[in-house]
């Protein structure tokens, strides 16, 4: 005989696990209902009542719960209570074990790092950013802190305008000053870019902006927001990098390889400032809500008046889905912002350029080949000697202010998601693998395949995970040399680097103080 106590509670158990096990807070999980059927939809409190066994849901609010877990409805009602997470198999992040632990005091490190940069030819600079990221990556770029500080200047305003800005800039003591700079050409044989001095932040409270930032609102947004947050977060000590188009902060021709203070400072600031204007710009929980809806697309850029790369890294942030990646590449190749939550391999070296990357990356074909859909989204078999993964980027090819070609990739790792719900994983990676191996490459995925990965979609409120599976699957590799096709894959030839940023700023300041005179 059924009894209708127990049933609401088996019900409500199961509920909790699914909803836990996709990340969802009752918050998403009403949000979500709400979009299949707004009338019909449950309430966060009446979701909690349901939980907690002191509700059982009616059929149309089922049949809505069982929509967004893409679920049978019967699947809530029996009395298995296992909801099939597996977690086996999980690739442990490389790293080196700090044994013996006499050998890595902070003494020994101070003497041994610096002649270690010598050697391998990285700066001081390179090797602060290279800290900055991995701490990045280790807090899954989660810091409440800053987004506190953040919503408590914008009221969680989305979208912002540059008018609000403004008014944050008189409250906070700041000045705007424009100035007018043209796009200079690199002085390397390789490189063809431009490169452009957007802004930087004067000590004396002042705000430096180049007057070509007047009609491009988006990019002009961002940078006064990074200044503001410098002001706010650091007391405005002018200790942060200038903002430019066509050059990036890894890059630097100094030989100097000690760990200067400055240096490690300097790259705190530029990341603090920087994840600041994101919060600021998109408050989480605004943002979140606003991703939800449109299904992650980043064509939402225009309703938001907000750059696709702003969107993609503050995605990376705000998402209840932890495993992104995250890459910014100027032609040919060469990476000039890097985020990797789910531990994917740097297709390039940020530090040090390789000579034989794998062009079947999203983030180097779209940005080389001269016929391609854009923007794109890919499914990518990442084969390695020991392992394989299943990656899904959506890829976007746009110019920068200084008019340079400019690829900004938005990435996730599928395997947790299928694990997530209950999918056989490893058949989905090795019918996918198999097809791709099959056909030197490249492959349409199988029906099953694409199946489970509509589900992820849906699941996950991805659409262009979607849009994905209308392309060929990629096999792709760390580097083309050790490449697994058939048919190996040719290389990208060697990047470019430039260094005038520091002059530009100099002669800016020195016009500047001759008006004075």
């Amino acid at each position: 005989m059924n009894n209708p106590i127990r049933n609401s509670h088996l019900l409500g158990v199961k509920l909790k696990n699914i909803r836990k096990s996709n990340r969802l807070t009752l918050e998403d999980l009403s949000l979500r209902c709400s979009q299949i059927d707004p009338k019909s939809a449950p309430s966060v409190s009446y979701i909690s009542m349901i939980e907690n066994g002191k509700r059982l849901p009616s059929e149309d609010v089922l049949s809505i719960i069982a929509n967004v877990f893409q679920k049978e409805e019967s699947w809530f009602l029996d009395e298995n209570l296992e909801v099939t997470v597996q977690s086996d198999d999980e690739e442990p992040k490389k790293n080196i074990p700090l044994e013996p632990g006499f050998l890595y005091s902070k003494d020994l490190l101070q003497d041994a790092i610096p002649e270690l940069l010598e050697q391998t030819g990285i700066t001081g600079k390179q090797f602060a950013h290279l800290l900055i990221r991995s701490y990045q990556e280790k807090n899954r770029n989660r810091f409440p802190d800053i987004e506190k500080i953040a919503d408590q200047e914008s009221g969680q305003i989305l979208p912002m305008k540059v008018s609000d800005i403004r008014r944050l800039y008189k409250k906070h003591g700041l000045t705007v000053k424009w100035f007018s700079q043209n796009k200079i050409n690199t002085n390397h044989p390789q490189g063809k870019n431009k490169m452009l001095l957007r802004s930087f932040f004067d000590s004396n409270n002042k705000v430096y902006i180049n007057e070509a930032l007047k009609d491009d609102s988006k990019r002009l947004k961002y940078d006064m927001a990074t200044h503001l947050g410098h002001k706010i977060l650091h007391g405005g000590d002018g200790l942060r990098s200038p903002i430019t188009s066509g050059s990036n902060s890894f890059s630097s021709q100094s030989s100097d390889s000690a760990v200067q203070s400055h240096d490690v400072l300097l790259a705190w600031h530029d990341f603090e400032s920087s994840f600041y204007a994101s919060a600021l710009l998109c408050p989480r929980k605004a943002f979140r809500n606003y991703l939800i809806k449109n299904e992650h697309h980043i064509s939402i850029k225009n309703n938001l008046d907000l750059s696709p790369a702003l969107l993609m890294r503050r995605v990376t942030a705000v998402s209840q889905y932890p495993y992104w990646h995250y890459f910014e590449a100027y032609q040919p190749g060469f990476l000039t912002a890097v985020y990797r939550g789910n531990g994917i391999p740097l297709p390039w070296g940020n530090l040090n350029a390789v000579n034989d990357p794998c062009p079947n990356w999203s983030v180097f074909r779209l940005l080389n080949e001269d016929y391609v859909k854009n923007p794109q989204s890919q499914i990518s078999v990442l084969k390695t000697d020991q392992t394989s993964h299943l990656y899904a980027c959506y890829s976007i090819r746009i110019r920068d202010s200084a008019g340079n070609l400019k690829l900004y990739s938005l990435g996730l790792d599928l395997i947790p998601a299928l694990k997530d719900q209950g999918l056989d994983h490893k058949v989905i990676l090795e019918m996918t693998e198999e097809n791709c191996m099959k056909s030197n490459g490249e492959s349409l995925l199988d029906e099953e395949v694409m199946n489970a990965l509509q589900q992820i979609s849906h699941i996950l409120k991805i659409g262009w995970i979607k849009d994905a599976l209308d392309h060929p699957a990629r096999i792709i590799c760390p580097r083309s040399s050790s490449c697994k096709r058939e048919t190996p894959c040719k290389s990208i030839k060697n990047p470019y680097r430039f260094d005038e940023i520091d002059s530009l700023k100099e002669n800016i300041l020195l016009l500047e103080k001759a008006k004075l005179l």
